[in-house]
């Protein structure tokens, strides 16, 4: 028996998805550290550019990224990156999600048309992810079906109901990316 501690797999994810969709609120939930949170107050100049619909109280905004932590168990801990939802911080995507494993894309089906930028940015890069429907107020007025129709996304690209505000509820998401992942591993090795 060895007296060296093991050193824990760090797995990098990317939480991404249009602005004011929850991003900042799901890494915020599920990190197990106060999450790093590059937040700033919406000013006059956003009106016109940034997309306020169905957002109209929204006084922040993520400008960098945000960054928390959850261990899975002593072999593995998650590193979650967030990204700003914004177009004109979209430069930034790229380095976030650098050997990243997967990506968790949280979509507003109020605003479904804010997904497709993120959509694309994962796809085009071979990065494994799951869409997950953020239920404001806790309601989903979609099927994860008619969600899946309507964002045009292959079959095999996992579709899930979560509260970005709940603990638990994001968990689950971690769990079901961390298993699209590993199975499809196990396909492309097999």
């Amino acid at each position: 028996m060895s007296d060296t501690l093991a050193v824990p797999t760090s797995v990098k994810i990317v939480v991404a998805g249009g602005f004011g969709v929850g991003k900042t609120t799901m890494v915020n939930a599920v990190s197990e550290i106060p999450p790093l949170r590059t937040e700033e107050v919406l000013t006059e100049a956003s009106v016109g550019v940034d997309d306020m619909r169905m957002v109209e109280g929204k006084e922040t905004t993520t400008v960098a990224l945000d960054f928390g932590r959850i261990s899975i168990n002593q072999q593995v801990v998650l590193y979650l990156f967030g990204t700003p939802g914004q177009n004109r911080f979209w430069f930034m995507w790229d380095e976030l999600a650098h050997g990243a494993l997967g990506a968790i894309v949280l979509v507003d089906t109020r605003r479904l048309d804010s997904s497709f930028p993120s959509i694309d940015f994962f796809e085009r890069r071979h990065i494994p992810f799951i869409v997950a429907v953020n239920g404001f107020e806790g309601s989903w007025d979609h099927s994860v079906d008619e969600v899946r129709q309507a964002l045009d996304i292959d079959p095999s690209v996992p579709v899930v109901q979560c509260d970005a505000r709940e603990r638990e509820s994001c968990k689950a998401v971690l769990v079901e990316l961390v298993q699209y992942t590993m199975s499809r591993v196990a396909r492309a090795s097999a």
